[in-house]
């Protein structure tokens, strides 16, 4: 009974460690997080399998606090976002 609970459980940890499934949490949160002007940046940040790409040349800036829109810039509210899921799935 001990072993079929630890196997659920390690099942359970990898579920939520996949990052195609840690992606799909990311991604609405960064874009979430990412200041609106004229659109630019949210129009062109994008998801290509695991991975976000602000594919805009001042990402780093925003991402930085340039915008008061999002002082926190986008990264640091996503891995906020990804702990918080993360501890929540996870019960720790």
């Amino acid at each position: 009974m001990a072993l079929n609970n630890s196997k659920n459980r390690i099942n359970k940890i990898k579920r939520t460690l996949d990052p195609n499934n840690l992606v799909n949490i990311a991604y609405p949160v960064f874009v979430k997080n990412t200041p609106i002007k004229t659109g630019n940046a949210r129009s062109r940040t994008s998801k290509y399998g695991t991975e976000i790409s602000a594919n805009y040349p001042y990402a780093q800036r925003l991402d930085n606090g340039w915008s008061k829109q999002s002082p926190d810039g986008m990264v640091k509210p996503t891995i906020a976002a990804i702990r918080a899921y993360i501890k929540k799935t996870l019960g720790i």
